[in-house]
């Protein structure tokens, strides 16, 4: 691997920049779908009193789901102690509830802070819990640049608020 060694963009890396206002409201589905009583709609399958699970609309692989708090924060230094440990109770419960029902080899669990690393939503934290199996990145995605998704979001909500209600 060659690396490109240019600290004078370091200057520029670090000076302020104008970030771009933060969706809250109508404007953040997660607010939307928190404030909603239409949680299949939104498919909201989870709420506790500081947080929600949400279903992936565009999901990596079947089971994918974003956990997050019900306030709007976009940062972990804005959580409260039983906002963190919430989240954190509910990704394991949730987590738990995939491998007893859909039983992959293993999870994906991570949190992008900020658009540079990734998240499609900035302002509004979510956790990403996605299952994965051995052999689930096959020919479809490499040749065909297609992801093959083996079940519905319907049947992924009706299985987790199933289990959820238990």
């Amino acid at each position: 691997m060659d690396h490109l060694w240019a600290p004078w963009r370091m200057s520029y890396i670090t000076a302020p920049k104008e970030k771009p206002a933060a969706a809250t409201g109508p404007e953040c589905f997660m607010c939307r779908a928190v404030a909603a009583s239409t949680d299949r709609e939104n498919l909201l399958v989870h709420r506790t009193e500081l947080s929600v699970v949400v279903l992936n609309r565009y999901p990596y692989n079947n089971g994918h789901l974003l956990v997050c708090p019900r306030a709007h924060k976009g940062r972990l230094d804005e959580l409260t102690t039983d906002e963190l440990l919430d989240l954190q109770l509910v990704a394991r419960r949730l987590i738990g509830i995939l491998e007893k029902r859909m039983r992959p080899d293993g999870f994906n669990v991570g949190l992008n802070l900020g658009a540079a690393a990734g998240a499609g939503l900035p302002g509004h934290l979510h956790w990403h819990v996605v299952p994965r199996w051995n052999g689930d990145a096959n020919f479809m995605a490499v040749t065909g640049d297609t992801r093959v998704i083996s079940q519905s979001l319907d049947a992924l909500f009706d299985l987790l608020s199933e289990e959820l209600k238990a």
